[in-house]
């Protein structure tokens, strides 16, 4: 009787050890050397809209999360403590183009109307209402009303003086641009300086006209709804007064914004 009946041969042992002992290893290895398969490709028509829809656009990615006004000038209302409105501030000196009339007037509109506005309107009128100014309007939620009226006026044609109208009729940039860099005397001296240079439409630099010239009629309208006994040389020239100091520190708030929303909020980017 063959003995070798029943029994494995001596090759299929060795296989069966190789197999035992080498083969996990190997066929890693043979798994590793072997590059992954690419995915399959995606047409157009399996891509979520969004993602088409950006494609489509190219919209560059300092666009992305800005309004409709912000992408149209260029600019950024990277909010002030998160919350005083900031429009109209462009982050880097670089020229833009030229704001159209209406853009300037959309600015305006969307500074005076911003919701942070109405509390602090609120609480120039309470301090006007602490201080009983004017008088002739007495205390009460009626004076407090008339109050609230006053400071929303002098600020919104204000606004509207200096941003929209007379920068429309000047060919005047009344943009905001961020010098962002050099000792701190030199961009505080930047923001102050804004006051009285400004770029025009063709992008150079000039005296300016709408900031003085528009705060000013400002003070003068302010005449019409003031009382008679505010109608006065010293409380016109208060209210023109006023208007500058208020675009002089807000200048400076835009300046050094970026500086206090990275060291305090940690914040790169708004």
């Amino acid at each position: 009787m063959d003995s070798s009946i029943g029994r494995p041969s001596h090759w299929f042992i060795r296989v069966l050890i190789s197999l035992m002992f080498l083969g996990p290893s190997t066929l890693a290895q043979q798994t590793q050397s072997q590059p992954p398969a690419p995915p399959p490709a995606q047409s157009p028509a399996d891509k979520p809209k969004e993602v088409k829809e950006n494609q489509d656009k190219k919209i560059p990615d300092d666009a992305i999360g800005k309004s409709k006004l912000e992408k149209e000038t260029g600019t950024v209302n990277d909010r002030i403590f998160e919350v005083l409105p900031n429009y109209g501030t462009v982050e880097t000196s670089k020229s833009l183009p030229p704001l159209t009339s209406g853009q300037k007037f959309r600015i305006a509109t969307a500074s005076v109307f911003d919701w942070a506005a109405y509390p602090f309107n609120g609480a120039l009128a309470a301090i006007a209402q602490a201080k009983n100014d004017p008088a002739s309007w007495g205390q009460g939620w009626g004076a407090y009303g008339k109050r609230y009226g006053e400071s929303f006026a002098d600020n919104s044609i204000g606004t509207y003086m200096t941003v929209a109208v007379f920068p429309s009729l000047l060919h005047e940039d009344p943009r905001y641009y961020q010098l962002g860099k050099g000792s701190f005397a030199h961009r505080a001296y930047h923001g102050i300086n804004r006051l009285f240079v400004t770029r025009t439409d063709s992008g150079h630099d000039r005296f300016n006209v709408s900031e003085s010239l528009g705060n000013a009629v400002a003070a003068g309208l302010s005449n019409i709804y003031h009382p008679a006994e505010d109608r006065t040389v010293g409380r016109n020239i208060s209210t023109f007064g006023f208007l500058i100091l208020y675009d002089g520190l807000s200048n400076e708030l835009k300046e050094f914004w970026p500086d206090i929303r990275r060291k305090v909020f940690h914040k790169n980017t708004p």
